[in-house]
């Protein structure tokens, strides 16, 4: 992790994933060492309602719990992309899905549209794993967790039987920043 201190939102809508997104990656947090708080809210519908989860990940100690001003934003839908770029700390990272119009950001705003609902679709052949690619690309993007770190994360909330799917969205994620940026 580069910064001492990173505060993530990840957004979408119900069943896409977003709230396991931000467990796990509080999760990959705590098997490296470091303090970290997650949160999360949704709407009254379990699927296609608003779903909102927020992750603190710091070196230090963490005395306020909530993301005011997030440092990243994960938007799955366009709602989201459009309600939660308003709030973004200065030189923020936004990554969305590249079906989404991304409105105009704040300037020094770094933005990755990535194809995670397609990828999820046709690379890893299961809708499904779009949480998973979005990790992959998250902590590639970022940097946040060696490799491994991530992997035991994802194993530790992933049912028994799906690991080799999940490693496979999880590379597919990193795949898709690695090639944008030449990595």
């Amino acid at each position: 992790m580069e910064n001492e201190r990173y505060e993530m939102r990840f957004a979408g809508s119900g069943g896409q994933g977003v709230i396991l997104a931000s467990v796990i990656l509080a999760e990959a947090a705590v098997i490296a060492g470091l303090n970290t708080v997650q949160s999360q809210a949704y709407g009254p519908e379990a699927r296609g309602g608003v779903s909102k989860a927020e992750t603190i990940v710091s070196r230090g100690e963490i005395w306020y719990s909530k993301v005011t001003r997030p440092d990243f934003l994960l938007a799955l839908t366009q709602a989201s992309l459009d309600a939660y770029t308003k709030t973004l700390a200065p030189g923020a990272v936004v990554m969305f899905d590249d079906s989404l119009s991304c409105p105009a950001l704040p300037e020094g705003t770094s933005a990755f549209a990535v194809p995670i609902l397609r990828t999820a679709k046709e690379v890893v052949g299961k809708a499904f794993t779009a949480n998973i690619v979005a990790i992959g690309a998250i902590n590639a993007a970022l940097r946040l967790f060696d490799d491994e770190c991530l992997l035991e994360a994802v194993r530790r909330h992933i049912p028994a039987g799906t690991e080799e799917i999940n490693k496979k969205a999880l590379d597919a994620g990193a795949a898709l920043i690695a090639a944008e940026d030449g990595r």
